[in-house]
């Protein structure tokens, strides 16, 4: 019988059924968990779709101190990585690709952070003139996460792209990166030589005027606008930037979980546009 939702964010029978085997087992014997992990992972997704903080989590949900403390358990545990992981395969093989992709594309985001944000953490970023932190994500090449970094918005793209890099050759074998002129420079020399991996520079057309979609770099800005649909990704409220790599990652398991079960992208209704009487 069909598990009534009581909220948008929960997850379907048929959703659940994908990401449970996905999450690490009970150890036996032991206490058996007083609240269900569904209902953690109900909880986590509300908080990062809805953008309440954890303590505005309603009542009718775990305790916020318990569902915080399963989302740390998990995060050392690394289990996030791992259902990306296992989702992007899933999603790889129904498009008819190879389970592991060869090419990636990657890009930065800066977005304001809030004042739980330390000065430590967060910077300013001269180009965007925003006051927070800098998102890095590869994608593959249907826009499917692999990894994410976030750190200071003062961080140039093409300095604070080789953490991203070097998490990209040590978690996937990409080996292929297609990257905006932002990541020009020395950066395509450093990777080359030292991760033996191709950074290919997608320029703009020297005669473009206006917005053009590039076929090379519009996937991961696709990816961006998927990920930023979740309010609590709007800005930064995070005051361990590791605390805000997880939160994206649990907004990619959320959109690819409920692509997979769909069987397809989602499709965003037409605008509506209405002409009025001069």
């Amino acid at each position: 019988m069909e598990r009534e939702r009581r909220y948008p964010s929960d997850l379907t029978d048929e959703q659940w059924e994908i990401v449970e085997p996905m999450l690490p087992l009970i150890k036996s014997p032991g206490r058996i968990p007083k609240h269900p992990r569904r209902a953690m992972v109900d909880a986590i997704l509300y908080v990062v779709r809805s953008g309440c903080s954890w303590r505005q989590l309603p009542i009718d949900f775990p305790p916020w101190q318990t569902v915080y403390w399963q989302f740390q358990q998990w995060e050392k545990r690394q289990v996030t990585e791992r259902i990306v992981e296992e989702l992007r395969e899933q999603l790889r093989l129904a498009e008819g690709r190879e389970a592991e992709p060869s090419a990636g594309v990657m890009d930065s985001q800066s977005v304001k952070a809030a004042d739980t944000v330390g000065s430590d953490t967060r910077g300013y970023d001269a180009g965007k003139k925003i006051n927070g932190r800098k998102r890095f994500i590869v994608t593959d090449t249907l826009g499917l996460l692999v990894v994410v970094c976030v750190m200071s918005a003062s961080w140039q793209d093409r300095d604070g792209a080789k953490t991203t890099l070097l998490s990209t050759y040590l978690f996937s074998p990409i080996r292929h990166v297609f990257a905006d002129q932002g990541f020009a420079g020395r950066l395509v020399g450093w990777a080359a030589e030292t991760l033996n991996t191709t950074v290919e520079i997608v320029r703009k057309p020297a005669d473009q005027r206006g917005f053009v979609v590039h076929p090379k770099r519009w996937v991961v800005e696709r990816s961006y606008a998927w990920l930023t649909a979740h309010r609590r990704l709007a800005r930064d409220y995070e005051r361990d930037p590791a605390v805000s790599e997880a939160l994206i990652r649990w907004a990619a398991i959320n959109t690819m979980v409920r692509r997979l079960d769909r069987g397809r992208p989602a499709i965003r209704q037409s605008r509506r546009t209405f002409n009025t009487p001069g």
